[in-house]
């Protein structure tokens, strides 16, 4: 087994009209065996701006302090928030860092910029950024969820589509897999506000 998969977990954003969608599972595990069904898996970094973390759960809560530090470091010094693709890169600068003892978390940035633009990514261990216009995928279910996420994604949802979408697309990937799932949180990121919403999934 992959250490990447010793924790479980995956992570989907999704782009709409005007709104960005990023939804993760809640299973923490240790291989076949469930610890806890309520661990955070995505991070709010600004108010428009939010990071998934799945992986290796010690590396994602080292990794989550890291970046609020910098965050923080970041709005004191330029006295503004961190537009996304900036933190995008101030992500894959951490990663590379330490890309001869790497971080094991594959992450991926979702929100909008000061223009209300969509903005998503992920990345693989080390920082390698890939940018998409439309999903990215993270995580052990991740086969699953490019395959629910073709199937489902159309250009200029509102927040409700993309939220059914992004739902659906992650719920649907979780119950293939047996090391994600135990419930999911999604997050709307609209230009107005954030919607938070928790799902119930299969608990077998």
């Amino acid at each position: 087994m992959s250490i990447m998969e010793y924790n479980g977990g995956g992570v989907v954003a999704m782009v709409g009209k005007d709104c960005v969608a990023i939804a993760a599972d809640k299973r923490l595990g240790v291989q076949a065996m469930t610890v806890s069904t309520e661990f955070q898996k995505i991070f709010p970094v600004t108010p428009k701006t939010y990071i998934g973390l799945p992986g290796l759960a010690t590396d994602v809560l080292t990794l989550q302090e890291r970046f609020r530090f910098k965050v923080n470091m970041y709005k004191l010094h330029e006295e503004r928030e961190i537009q996304p693709k900036t933190f995008a890169h101030m992500v894959s600068s951490t990663l590379y860092e330490r890309r001869f003892g790497p971080y094991f978390v594959e992450p991926v940035v979702a929100g909008l910029d000061k223009d209300n633009k969509p903005f998503i990514c992920s990345m693989d261990l080390i920082g390698c950024i890939n940018f998409a216009k439309d999903f990215v995928v993270s995580g052990v279910p991740s086969a699953n969820l490019y395959g629910m996420c073709e199937s489902l994604w159309e250009p200029d949802m509102g927040p409700e589509e993309l939220f059914e979408a992004c739902s659906q697309a992650l719920l649907n990937a979780v119950d293939r897999d047996a090391l994600s799932g135990w419930g999911a949180v999604v997050h709307i990121i609209t230009p107005e506000k954030v919607v938070t919403r928790t799902l119930k999934t299969r608990m077998d």
